[in-house]
């Protein structure tokens, strides 16, 4: 337990010290703040009917760009960067397995990704001000975000693992995830219903489509955990292949 938790406080510090960090944020923020006064902008037409913010914020098209494209540049240094610059080998001679490696690595990505989100909380404190907000769903949809991007990250650890070159873990990384993304959109081309019915489970959509109207299915927090845990066992496995190369 002490080696993941040196790899993950060495690995947040490395985080927080980069000027990329910031640079990440700053940009998150914006295009999140622009595209929550839109929302807020549309929904405040009286013609329109109203509607949930949050729920049309989480189902957005920028939501899941930014998850796609911003998750890879999260995760693309963590193992890769040890690997071109030769460093993996000194960490790999320590009193530390490829496992706690990449759970370290892993959990200060996560933890990075939970703080790029937490001043978007700022908007829901907005909302409650000038209208009724359900906390209880809003809880329900940032845990999707979570699950949903841990998932991601988790992806992005694994191409890091199989790349020595950053940019290459990068591209990789939003290969896997639009792999993902799209499995939920062609159930639709299926036609075998058992297949189709698979393919549902897998969306990435519908889920955050549900977490987002408050629905917590505990068949997805399994999916989502279990799924985490096979690709973080992969990573470990391919940077225990490579050590050896």
């Amino acid at each position: 337990m002490s080696a993941v938790w040196a790899t993950f406080s060495r690995e947040l510090r490395a985080y927080f010290f980069s000027p990329l960090a910031y640079v990440i944020l700053f940009f998150f923020l914006l295009v999140n703040g622009a595209v929550f006064a839109v929302i807020i902008s549309y929904l405040s037409d009286p013609q329109l009917g109203g509607g949930r913010p949050f729920d049309v914020m989480f189902n957005s098209f920028p939501f899941w760009l930014l998850l796609l494209f911003w998750v890879p540049v999260v995760t693309m240094r963590l193992l890769a960067e040890e690997r071109n610059s030769g460093s993996i080998e000194v960490l790999m001679t320590a009193p530390v397995t490829e496992g706690q490696v990449v759970a370290g690595k892993y959990l200060a990505a996560l933890v990075f990704y939970a703080f790029l989100w937490a001043p978007t909380l700022v908007y829901a404190v907005l909302v409650d001000r000038w209208s009724e907000l359900d906390w209880g769903t809003l809880a329900a949809a940032y845990l999707g975000v979570l699950l949903i991007g841990g998932l991601f990250l988790a992806i992005g650890v694994f191409a890091s693992a199989l790349a020595r070159h950053q940019v290459v873990a990068a591209v990789i990384a939003v290969a896997l995830e639009l792999a993902v993304f799209f499995t939920g959109l062609v159930s639709a081309l299926v036609q075998r219903p058992a297949a189709r019915e698979v393919l549902d489970h897998l969306s990435v959509i519908d889920h955050m489509n549900e977490f987002s109207r408050g629905v917590v299915d505990t068949r997805r927090l399994v999916f989502y955990v279990t799924a985490t845990l096979l690709l973080l066992f992969a990573a470990s496995r391919a940077l225990e292949d490579r050590k050896w190369r």
